[in-house]
């Protein structure tokens, strides 16, 4: 195997492997202006213990996006004092990194540095190539001489690997104000992981105490106020990986992150948001170019086509996994009987992310394709629900209390778009597509009608596994009742309106853990006891699969 190497954010990066036969570099991400001011709430994005004055590593490492030869590394190193997140201080620091085959750092494959700035709020990546494939490999990073965590990541499978299992856990929506992110933790303890999927909401915009634990705020986020500015979105950014439980993940396996609405503002689009007021908050453009770039700085994240996060992993013959942006192009949301939803006109994709999406499944020849999807695709209608039902549940999708069809915020709100993709997979007998997706805060396991109405004498195109929120609250927080009793009425109602709809459960939080055959793709349903506790266990709740070849969902009895 040809040995390689590239390094990012700098020109000046030295990185060699070893035994190489031609280093290489490649500038991935480009360093951008600094421009911020110091703001008083910086200091909340550190961990209690502050910074000395050696260089130190507070907000752990990660990995992401594996490759089969190759893998992303992300740190940030504090080097100074008053060098913390969002403040544009402190100096030019060397960092350097080194991988190896062993915890014990004694089979090293490859090393570098390069130098982080002010301008990348001191984070640095790494992009490493020239590895094996299917191989877990250890690193860590070293500043002045202190060392980071050392961490495990792996590689993706070769391109045509015979796989026979794929294992990876998934979340989203994951609100600091509103608790502990225990979800992390239990999946770090599994070890079996071949990498997890983070499917929106890795941080939330909200001043603090607007967004909370059924409106008690269990551990406050900071900066106190919206996040508006790059440099909120960086302190913002810093605050989520002080997180134990959030580095303790990172530092088992790599991630595969996509963004929703919450990185940027709540329900946004191209154009703006409904947590966005355009002149009061500046210019949406100059907002969401800020929540970009932080977003970029402080995740294992390549930017993919045309600076978003849509782009496409491979692991092996078994899965390939298109990752959507349904953020940075979409069209406003529709309000609720207008019609407008109908429009052609109208993309929650673009037409440039719908094409590379159909021409990518058409194509593939993965006996799985996953799609990492932020909102639902699976058509969604209340039917009968009580008053004191329906309005919760319009507050939670956004919609007006009045009565509602739709989400206008999911792809029921582009069904134009959804129609083509799902006549897209009809037509070309494109099998085993398996949406996965977050964003709604309730748990569901769907098959994905071609034509809702006439289900189940009508065909269905793909299945969807929706995992819940890991804290954001749910229907039981926001009626404020004990968890369990709204998903007893509602759910019985939601799968009788919705007859593709195998399972919903509208109130607990957790995670799961997606396990992948030839045979079978089925997703493992976790909840936690408790998210506004520290020590929250974790157990069990629900599987469901889709058999190779049906589109259809099944329940299964035995969690893997």
């Amino acid at each position: 195997m040809t040995s390689r190497y590239r390094a990012t954010q700098d020109d000046a990066s030295r990185a060699e492997l070893v035994n190489p036969l031609s280093p290489r570099r490649r500038t991935v991400v480009k360093a951008a202006a600094a421009g911020v001011v110091l703001a008083a709430p910086l200091a909340a994005a550190l961990p209690a213990r502050a910074a000395a004055s050696a260089p130190a590593f507070l907000h752990g490492v990660a990995s992401g996006d594996p490759l089969p030869d190759g893998v992303l590394l992300w740190t940030r190193v504090t080097p100074t004092e008053e060098a913390v997140p969002g403040s544009g201080l402190g100096p030019d620091t060397e960092v350097s990194w080194v991988v190896a085959r062993d915890k014990a750092f004694t089979d090293v494959v490859a090393r570098g540095s390069t130098t982080a700035t002010a301008a990348c709020d001191h984070t640095v990546k790494a992009d490493i190539r020239g590895l094996a494939p299917a191989t877990d490999y250890w690193f860590r990073f070293s500043a002045g001489g202190a060392d980071s965590p050392a961490a495990r990541t792996r590689t993706a499978p070769a391109h045509d690997a015979a796989v026979t299992g794929l294992r990876f856990g998934v979340v989203s929506c994951a609100n600091w104000e509103a608790g502990y992110f225990s979800p992390y933790r239990h999946l770090a303890a599994r070890g079996d992981l071949d990498a997890w999927l983070h499917l929106g909401d890795y941080i939330y915009e909200y001043k603090s105490g607007e967004y909370a634990a059924r409106g008690k705020v269990v551990r406050p986020h900071a900066p106190a106020n919206e996040i508006l500015t790059l440099a909120d979105y960086r302190i913002r950014h810093a605050k989520y990986k002080t997180d134990p439980d959030l580095q303790a993940l990172h530092h088992r396996a790599p991630v595969v992150a996509i963004w929703d609405d919450h990185e940027f503002a709540d329900n946004a689009w191209s154009g703006g948001a409904v947590n966005h007021t355009e002149g009061a908050e500046g210019a949406w453009s100059d907002r969401k170019a800020a929540a970009q770039q932080a977003y970029f700085e402080w995740m294992p994240v390549r930017p993919a086509i045309a600076g978003t996060t849509y782009r496409r992993l491979r692991f092996g013959k078994l899965a390939d996994l298109s990752l959507l942006d349904l953020r940075s192009f979409r069209s406003q949301q529709a309000s609720t009987g207008s019609g407008s939803v109908d429009d052609p006109d109208r993309t929650i994709t673009g037409r440039a992310q719908l094409d590379w999406l159909k021409s990518g499944l058409a194509a593939s020849d993965t006996t799985w394709r996953l799609v990492g999807n932020s909102v639902m695709i699976s058509p969604f209608v209340v039917g009968s629900l009580s008053a004191d039902l329906l309005k919760p549940l319009a507050k939670l999708l956004g919609l007006p209390q009045e009565g509602l069809a739709i989400n206008s915020d999911q792809w029921d709100g582009y069904t134009d778009d959804r129609r083509e993709l799902l006549a897209h997979l009809r037509a070309n007998a494109i099998r085993n597509t398996v949406f996965l997706t977050g964003d709604i805060h309730m748990a569901w396991a769907n098959d994905v009608p071609v034509d809702a109405g006439t289900y189940p004498l009508s065909a269905s195109a793909a299945t969807e596994f929706v995992v819940t929120s890991m804290t954001s609250d749910n229907l039981d927080d926001i009626v404020k009742v004990p968890e369990g009793v709204v998903s007893a009425v509602a759910a019985p109602v939601i799968q009788a309106a919705n007859r593709h709809v195998h399972w919903v459960d509208t109130d607990r939080h957790g995670y799961g853990v997606l396990d992948i055959t030839a045979q079978r793709a089925q997703m493992d349903y976790y909840v936690v006891s408790d998210r506004t506790k520290q020590d929250a266990t974790s157990s069990w709740a629900r599987s469901y699969r889709t058999r190779s070849g049906t589109q259809k969902v099944e329940r299964t009895y035995d969690p893997v």
